[in-house]
């Protein structure tokens, strides 16, 4: 393979249709290896996560094709390192890897270890990256070819994450629970629908409305006092370009429940590779004795099977109601590699 360096916004956007295609082959495809997020999360250093950085995107080609793309930057880590760090780390992209097809990854892996001490031209000590999915076949071939290179290598389970898998069927989603559970949820649902006011819960379809229908979610989670400080202005930006290029590429989901007219909770969900991903969420407390986050989750968890995705992920965190509703635990890693 041959390997380059890719440092400018200009190349990096050239790299658009070849680098979706080969995600589309490769042993982690998700949403937030996609070229587009990846480029509005570039736009804003992770809307302000990070002060500074240097673009570092490697790719590898074989006979003028694409073969494998290491997505990094180069900065300060949070051991005061400078380390070559996924695109997308560390709070808003909650599963991240390299890009290749499982073919070539082993040959993408030892290439892009001896491309970045011998040939790139970067001030690196480490490789630290954030978000690699427990069972990445990454995670192994980078362990074997760090340690033969003679560098310290170290992997900790980060945070976890949780995901239900579907059976295509509501009611056999919902026989697969807690029977507590499944009975609190079809309560829930029952219940606000014979609270005598008009209920509707809707998917956006049009872009012309998306920015004020953002506006209406930035405003629901803004409710939550844990959330406020992170909408940041910048993050605020992070969230309307993310939303856009899901949007355009045809992989947002972006839901409200209203009541009365008015939006009582909202979901902001990726609808990509067969799964719906789980990003963020946000209700009006005024509506909360007539449970709207549960109801609406529950439409989006019926809409889903009867869409017939495998899988409704929650991602990162631990919530209570994440397993309420299903969910079953696996971890995304921290693997350290140290020249």
């Amino acid at each position: 393979m041959d390997f380059t360096l890719i440092q400018t916004p200009s190349d990096f956007d050239a790299l658009a249709v070849g680098w979706n295609d080969l995600l589309a082959e490769s042993v982690t495809n998700v949403p937030f290896l996609r070229h587009e997020y990846l480029r509005a999360w570039w736009q804003t250093w992770g809307g302000g996560e990070w002060p500074r950085g240097e673009l570092a995107v490697v790719a590898a080609y074989e006979n003028g094709q694409l073969h494998g793309l290491a997505p990094l930057f180069l900065t300060s880590n949070l051991d005061s390192q400078p380390a070559l760090m996924l695109l997308g780390s560390i709070e808003i992209s909650d599963y991240l890897d390299l890009i290749a097809r499982p073919a070539d990854l082993s040959i993408f892996i030892n290439g892009l270890l001896d491309f970045l001490v011998h040939s790139a031209p970067l001030a690196w000590r480490a490789l630290d990256w954030y978000n690699l999915p427990e069972a990445s076949p990454t995670l192994p071939v980078l362990k074997t070819a760090a340690e033969q290179r003679g560098w310290s290598f170290r992997q900790e389970n980060f945070r976890p994450t949780l995901a239900v898998p579907l059976p295509g069927d509501f009611d056999v989603y919902l026989n697969s629970i807690d029977k507590k559970q499944r009975h609190e949820i079809r309560r829930k649902m029952r219940r606000i629908y014979e609270s005598g006011l008009p209920v509707r819960w809707y998917i956006v379809e049009d872009e012309s409305g998306l920015d004020d229908e953002m506006d209406c979610f930035l405003a629901l989670m803004a409710n939550d006092p844990a959330k406020v400080a992170f909408l940041s202005e910048a993050m605020r930006a992070q969230m309307r370009a993310s939303v856009h290029a899901a949007f355009r590429s045809g992989w947002l989901q972006l839901a409200f429940l209203t009541v009365n007219g008015k939006k009582a909770a909202g979901y902001l969900n990726f609808d990509y590779n067969n799964r719906i991903w789980v990003y963020n969420s946000g209700i009006d407390y005024k509506y909360l004795d007539l449970s709207p986050g549960w109801v609406l989750l529950g439409h989006l968890l019926q809409w889903a099977n009867e869409n017939k995705r495998a899988e409704f992920d929650f991602m990162r965190g631990d919530e209570d109601y994440k397993y309420r509703f299903g969910g079953v635990e696996r971890y995304v890693v921290r693997a350290i590699g140290m020249k």
